[in-house]
């Protein structure tokens, strides 16, 4: 690849080798056993779709930082779109969620492939989602460690992932702590920090500079353009899950309703709320209907789109809007000061873009 960024060539090269990697551990498992094959083809199911811009961000860590094209990093950078491919098995395990990329998520399919089988189908196919997520993980270690980049470069960025395993699963912890919580912009803010921001865009770039070589103040510029940026895509992506179209999102509407998570956007409408808005809301957050996997009713169904249209009325959607704005144009700032090459300045500038603008 030249200094010239094309994403959908940059895209298929990632697709391309997580097709044939994971093929090839799902030959392993057949290897094992033929009973194994639900689970070998969601492996490879899991990780079939995606915009690829944690990889991306790895690619141009990589090469901002004076590297040229590689394909051993690419196969590093196509790691961390594993890490993705897990968070999201167990995310949608843990919240119930239905669809993803607008097929049925991964326990959802390994249930369908079970029918007929003669046990409880739902619970063996969520203990076997479980055990997806948990081996994509650690087939991301296989991958980055097998990439072909010298064991020098390698040993530079490994410590980094043993913190990005750290914050993800903190993350991850705190939001599930904090659902049905009492909704706060602060708590809020830190669940998207550490559950999608770090390894969506700070932690990637930060990998690939390490594999690079790159310096402190590189390193620094790094965190200081990837976080607002991280945290601006997760803001987006709220915002899509409740106002976005889901035939472009792939997703169910009202998931984040639904399962209570206590996002900015539900933040927002809490503190703009007159009291009957705070009653709607506060009903919702104390129901444990539709949690662990199930549906909401039909009373249900209809608080969760009174509370949607009481998110507009406030104006929470801008409010978000108005963040996501500050971050990008913080993350891009941040840019202007860092001694990168013009051409990955203006790839990141473009990746800012494609993180934020975006309908899904």
């Amino acid at each position: 690849m030249s200094d010239r960024w094309d994403p959908a060539v940059f895209k298929a090269r990632i697709d391309g080798t997580l097709r044939d990697f994971l093929a090839e551990e799902a030959d392993r498992l057949l290897d094992i056993d033929d009973d194994l094959k639900p689970v070998a083809e969601q492996l490879q199911a899991a990780a079939r779709h995606g915009k690829r811009l944690r990889a991306a961000f790895c690619y141009w860590g990589w090469r901002a930082a004076g590297q040229p094209d590689s394909d051993a990093l690419v196969r590093a950078a196509a790691s961390m779109e594993l890490v993705h491919a897990a968070a999201v098995v167990h995310d949608d395990l843990i919240d119930g969620s239905t669809l993803r990329h607008g097929l049925p998520t991964a326990h959802l399919a390994l249930e369908a492939a079970l029918a007929g089988r003669p046990r409880e189908t739902a619970a063996t196919a969520r203990s076997l989602a479980m055990l997806v997520g948990d081996h994509l993980m650690a087939l991301a270690g296989e991958l980055f460690a097998t990439s072909g980049l010298p064991s020098a470069y390698l040993s530079r960025a490994r410590p980094l992932w043993t913190t990005l395993a750290r914050e993800l699963i903190a993350g991850e912890c705190l939001e599930i702590l904090r659902t049905g919580t009492p909704p706060d912009l602060g708590a809020s803010l830190q669940v998207i920090r550490y559950k999608t921001a770090k390894y969506t865009v700070e932690q990637p770039l930060l990998i690939g500079g390490l594999l690079a070589g790159a310096g402190p103040a590189l390193r620094e510029g790094y965190s200081a353009y990837g976080l607002p940026l991280g945290e601006a895509f997760q803001l987006r992506d709220d915002l899509l899950g409740l106002f976005g179209s889901s035939s472009r999102t792939g997703k169910a509407d009202l998931d984040d309703l639904r399962t209570r998570r206590p996002t900015a956007l539900l933040a927002e409408t809490w503190r703009a709320a007159d009291p009957e808005g705070r009653r709607l809301l506060a009903r919702i957050l104390e129901d444990t209907e539709g949690t662990e996997g199930t549906e909401t009713g039909e009373t249900g169904e209809v608080d969760l789109a009174a509370a949607r249209a009481l998110m507009a009325r406030v104006g929470a959607p801008e409010r978000i809007e108005h963040l996501i704005r500050g971050r990008v144009e913080q993350a891009v700032r941040t840019l202007d000061e860092l001694d990168i090459p013009p051409y990955a300045h203006r790839v990141l500038t473009d990746l800012a873009r494609r993180a934020t603008d975006r309908l899904h």
